[in-house]
């Protein structure tokens, strides 16, 4: 028997995986009292906002994919907030700016996350937003034992807010201090913000669906809005290292919702796989599935080999290439193009036998890549500095990779896949009336013209999250996802080949060795790249990792058990079997059902 870190869970009622146990047991509480996948989603989504709150908050943003026992074709939940009015390049210009922060107010997007998440309750879920909300408002309240990841990203901003930031020293740091790893931790100001929304909303009328949209509004026009207004105006420093006002106003809150729209799809394997359109990096995911199968054996899939490390790696370069030159919130977006067998094939013909140190992206309709100009001064910065791509918080309080997830499924088939994100703790300063921060996500911008990811305002910026749905025969039967920023969809292209090619169960797919290259512009400020770079876990094994650097890969170790945040739930159509499996790495994520 293979032996992997907790056991593939099985049943046949629901199961809930997420990257917190809290939010996981939170969400399947909602399936034992008789609510639906969706319900048990939000659940867990606003329980997440509490307990990891360095890893996502109310003033972030999340992407969903749903696809219901009713209605079998993938949707995507748009939770991402796009640029306020006033996010103009020449506005960052006359401030002096070439890249737009990655802490501090100025880099805000319109807070996307609750407003999404509202709407997936109406429009999907069964249950009342009081009774959804009850354990995020009783954790805000009385309090939850703090994780030492939390507690770790506090101390490293501990200057920062004690000398910047006085309205998130005055709710992370007691006496100046950082809390304790495990002590209890509360945030009533966050409480009296989530009860204000579920009064309000309660004052709608009696109908359920009314309650939601009036606590909808009370966000986007309410008091949420007139103190994100307020506070917006008044200038913090950021990892600039100049201290600038934001520009997120109550108009912007008001004139923007969350939505829905189709999925990206690509046919694979005998599966369809679901992922966000090009506003996001999903579709990395697809062209790499697409370039691999194109290249041709299945034993090139082989992640056990050096052509296996090798072949992956060099397709997601590709993939990642075309998202710098081809991916953003636009109109004429080649996306089609990108995911064609011709155009796989032209790119699977890219494939050496050693590494390639280019940054290549195609021409999709014979249409000419356009890179920013910053990309010559970005090469080799980030191996000068020693990063291994993992989640990293600066004392500035930038940050990169830091990211929740949450995957459900239930006993009626309805399933989802969510990554919500940003608005984290060290994002910017804690607006103390309401409990918590704006998000830092517009640092994905670029400022220059002309690009696909430039600055304009109502554009998104293009995210790295980045959930996933897959689906057999037009019928969902996997969620998955994790957190990891411009890595979420490389450790998934690992999972997925492992589990839907190679057979291996959700929990050994999980477990199974990692890796990812940097080779690309980073998403995150100061936006780095190192060519050639490969960072693995140590258990690939020496022969393979030398055979890897004879192939021309810049290896880096990172120790056994340090890539790789997947969580997982799966259904079998035909016998209604439910399974989940969880990361192990970072000893938080968990994985419950039944």
């Amino acid at each position: 028997m293979t032996f992997t870190t907790r056991p593939t869970l099985r049943g046949t009622f629901g199961m809930v995986a997420s990257t917190h146990w809290l939010a996981s047991q939170s969400a399947m509480s909602v399936l034992e009292r008789g609510g639906n996948a969706y319900d048990a989603a939000v659940c867990a989504g606003f329980v997440l906002h509490v307990v990891e709150p360095h890893l996502n908050g109310p003033g972030g943003e999340v992407p969903a994919i749903v696809a219901t026992a009713d209605d079998h074709i993938p949707k995507v939940l748009n939770g991402q907030g796009p640029a306020p009015a006033g996010a103009t390049i020449a506005h960052f210009r006359d401030l002096g700016l070439d890249l737009v922060p990655g802490s501090g107010p100025l880099a805000a997007t319109i807070p996307g996350a609750v407003d999404a998440w509202l709407l997936l309750l109406r429009d999907h879920g069964t249950w009342r937003l009081r009774d959804v909300l009850e354990p995020a408002i009783g954790y805000a309240r009385a309090g939850h034992p703090l994780v030492p990841g939390a507690v770790a990203t506090i101390s490293k901003v501990q200057e920062l807010f004690a000398e910047h930031w006085p309205t998130s020293a005055a709710l992370w740091l007691s006496e100046g201090k950082p809390p304790t790893p495990n002590a209890m931790f509360a945030n009533p100001a966050y409480a009296d913000t989530l009860e204000r929304l579920v009064t309000e909303g309660e004052a709608a009328g009696p109908e359920r669906e009314n309650q939601i949209e009036g606590a909808r509004r009370t966000w986007r026009e309410g008091f949420v809005a007139e103190e994100v207004d307020a506070f917006s105006r008044k200038p913090f420093r950021d990892s600039s290292g100049g201290d600038h006002s934001g520009l997120v106003t109550a108009h912007d809150m008001a004139g923007w919702t969350a939505s829905w729209e189709l999925a990206a799809t690509l046919e694979w394997n005998g599966l369809t796989v679901a992922k966000t359109p090009a506003w996001g990096q999903g579709p990395v995911l697809l062209q790499s599935l697409a370039t691999l199968e194109a290249l041709g054996g299945q034993d090139d899939l082989d992640l056990t080999t050096e052509l296996g490390v090798h072949f992956t790696t060099e397709v997601l370069k590709l993939a990642l290439a075309d998202r710098e030159a081809w991916y953003g919130d636009i109109l004429d977006s080649p996306l089609p193009s990108l995911l064609s067998k011709e155009y796989a094939a032209q790119r699977a013909g890219l494939v050496g036998a050693l590494a390639s140190g280019d940054l290549r992206p195609g021409s999709p309709d014979g249409r000419t890549p356009k890179l920013p100009d910053a990309y010559t001064r970005l090469r080799g910065a980030r191996a000068a500095a020693g990063d291994t791509g993992e989640p990293t918080v600066s004392v500035t309080g930038q940050t990169r990779g830091d990211t929740c997830h949450v995957d459900v499924v239930d006993r009626w088939g309805n399933m989802i896949s969510a990554t919500p994100s940003g608005g984290w703790l060290q994002s910017s300063p804690t607006i103390p009336s309401l409990g918590f921060c704006l998000g830092s996500r517009g640092q994905m911008f670029w400022l220059e013209d002309g690009l696909t990811s430039s600055l304009m305002p109502g554009r998104r910026p293009r995210t790295t999250l980045s959930p996933t749905l897959v689906l057999r025969e037009g019928r969902p039967v996997l969620a998955c996802g994790s957190p990891g920023g411009d890595q979420q969809d490389q450790w998934q292209l690992l999972f997925l080949l492992r589990h839907l090619a190679g057979g291996l169960d959700i929990q050994d797919a999980i477990d199974a060795p990692a890796w990812h290259t940097s080779s690309f512009p980073g998403s995150f400020y100061p936006r780095t790249m190192d060519p050639r770079s490969l960072i693995v876990e140590d258990r690939l094994g020496e022969t393979l990792i030398a055979g890897l650097e004879r192939r021309g890969h810049v290896v880096t170790r990172s120790g056994p058990w340090s890539l790789g945040r997947l969580c997982a739930v799966a259904r079998d159509p035909e016998t209604g079997v439910v399974s989940a499996g969880a990361n192990p790495r970072g000893m938080q994520n968990y994985a419950v059902g039944r």
